[in-house]
């Protein structure tokens, strides 16, 4: 009877956990949408800004699959989309040509800088609330 009512505890907290993500993503995604961007396309920008601070700079694009929660298709299809938008630009790794650079445009730093208090917001209100 105890390992049920674990259970249910773990069951529980799951979907809170859950239920809390998909609020806190529907608002970001809400807040970023007149912007031309959503939550995963923000976290791209973000962990270039920080990662990648100077302009020039430049992150792996299988170190990003690892901190986005995206499968590796799903990552090159929205680097794709930021590239065509002009936000990031793609470039091969010289040392492994199987590799290849995301870098944000002076464009994408701009956006990135514009939308991230919206974003930092929109984190306040679903988390701390």
């Amino acid at each position: 009877m105890a390992a049920n009512t674990v259970g249910t505890d773990l069951e529980q907290r799951w979907r809170e956990i859950l239920s809390m993500h998909a609020r806190t993503v529907c608002e970001i995604d809400r807040v970023l949408h007149p912007h031309g961007l959503g939550a995963s396309d923000f976290e791209v920008l973000d962990i270039l800004a920080t990662a990648a601070p100077e302009e020039g700079d430049h992150c792996r694009v299988q170190n990003l699959v690892g901190r986005v929660h995206l499968s590796q298709s799903a990552l090159s299809r929205l680097i794709g989309r930021l590239e065509k938008d002009g936000l990031v630009e793609r470039s091969v790794c010289v040392e492994d040509r199987r590799g290849v650079w995301v870098a944000l445009t002076p464009k994408g730093r701009a956006l990135h800088a514009e939308v991230l208090p919206l974003q930092r917001a929109a984190l306040a209100r679903t988390l701390e609330g």
